[in-house]
């Protein structure tokens, strides 16, 4: 028999974050409403590190982050189950005390200068690999690093970059050696920007504001590759694929947060002498709203599961990451028809995700290159059907 039931110290956790989003970030969303609609942050960074704090006084406190580091390291399933919470309201809130997980991978001197640093809050990082010609086929990158002594000159651009303008280093992904491709000729650098790169935000429908960076010739020492000369696009491919089932975890509290608002709605709108829950056509839309947040709550947990197990995680998570993309855009479109003209408007914060979880099908890799991973791994025998586990 299955056990999907939680143990005793991950309903506290779960019912901790829970309460710490409904109390101290929620009650902040007409406010981040207004400064992102007068063109301003939604959170200002002190606004950001002050609620982190307060998260840390309740336990809070590097989700991710190994203990050795002074991070919880509640794991993955608990990882997505944070997420989940979190997701439930679009105040641009993350807990403190996390680093991207290829950081780890550093010397001991990189993680004193950027890991640690990063930790605590006092600095912030960037991952860059997606260039103009060069989304979804990360192979394809064309940005250089030359040697040149015991340095490195970095030249190209890259796009979509995600904290690119507020960053102050960058994981960036260079080409070191043509000749080899992709495996064996790509490099990360830890780059500081004062080191020379620049960047241009990049306006977007969403709140989302990625960056473009370009570097001109720009002078790295040898001692800041990250991991190993010519191991950069396995570094990028564990970045990428780690963290690929907490998009979906994060939709489904969107998700379920939305519909929330629509049943409340749907009971107290009232349409030809009737509240319009009592409609077919309204209950049908919740419920099949409900099923799908459920598909994808159990795809996303078995994701994560897997990796906790130390199991190869990546075709459960392009299968959650898919599904979980459709549901949000699904459940977001139904519950802005049930709110009809009021979900149109900007006095709800409907159209403010409908436009954020538009995203959630491009970022990270595109529906269809998801699709394309399923098949692959089907039609070369790396998945099975009918597989328990």
């Amino acid at each position: 028999m299955i056990d999907f039931s939680l143990s005793d110290e991950e309903r506290d956790i779960r019912d901790t974050v829970r309460a710490f989003i409904r109390r101290e970030v929620m009650p902040l969303e007409d406010q981040v409403l207004r400064n992102e609609r007068a063109g301003l942050p939604g959170l200002e960074d002190g606004q950001l590190k002050e609620l982190q704090q307060k998260a840390k006084a309740s336990g809070l406190w590097g989700i991710n982050t190994p203990e050795e580091y002074g991070g919880a390291d509640l794991g993955p399933v608990m990882s997505a189950i944070t997420a989940m919470e979190t997701g439930r309201t679009f105040v641009p809130f993350r807990f403190g005390g996390t680093a991207d997980n290829i950081l780890y991978a550093g010397t001991d001197a990189q993680k004193q200068e950027y890991l640690i640093p990063t930790i605590n809050g006092e600095r912030r990082s960037c991952f860059a690999i997606t260039e103009p010609g060069a989304g979804s086929d990360a192979r394809n990158i064309r940005t250089r690093a030359v040697r040149d002594g015991d340095d490195w000159l970095i030249t190209g651009e890259k796009i979509f970059i995600t904290n690119g303008n507020e960053a102050d280093f960058v994981m960036v992904f260079a080409v070191t050696d043509p000749e080899k491709g992709a495996d064996g000729g790509v490099t990360c650098f830890l780059v500081d920007r004062d080191m020379g790169w620049k960047s241009e935000p990049i306006p977007t429908m969403g709140e989302w504001g990625p960056a473009s960076l370009v570097f001109e010739n720009v002078r790295v020492p040898s001692r800041n590759i990250l991991g190993e000369e010519g191991n950069g696009f396995g570094l990028a491919m564990q970045w990428i694929g780690n963290g690929r089932f907490m998009i979906p975890a994060g939709a489904i509290g969107a998700a379920e947060r939305l519909l929330e608002m629509a049943v409340e709605h749907a009971k107290n709108r009232v349409s030809m002498g009737h509240p319009i829950a009592d409609y077919q056509a309204i209950q049908w839309q919740i419920a099949d709203s409900h099923v799908e947040i459920e598909a994808v709550k159990l795809l996303t947990l078995r994701a994560a599961w897997q990796l906790q197990q130390g199991q190869d995680n990546r075709h459960a998570s392009s299968i959650a990451k898919l599904s979980g993309g459709l549901m949000a855009n699904q459940v977001v479109d139904r519950v802005l028809q049930i709110h009809g003209g009021m979900g149109y408007t900007k006095e709800l914060p409907v159209e403010r995700w409908y436009r954020e979880l538009r995203l959630l099908r491009i970022f990270e890799g595109t529906d269809e290159i998801q699709r394309r991973t399923i098949a692959r791994n089907l039609l070369k025998g790396h998945a099975r059907l009918g597989e328990i586990g």
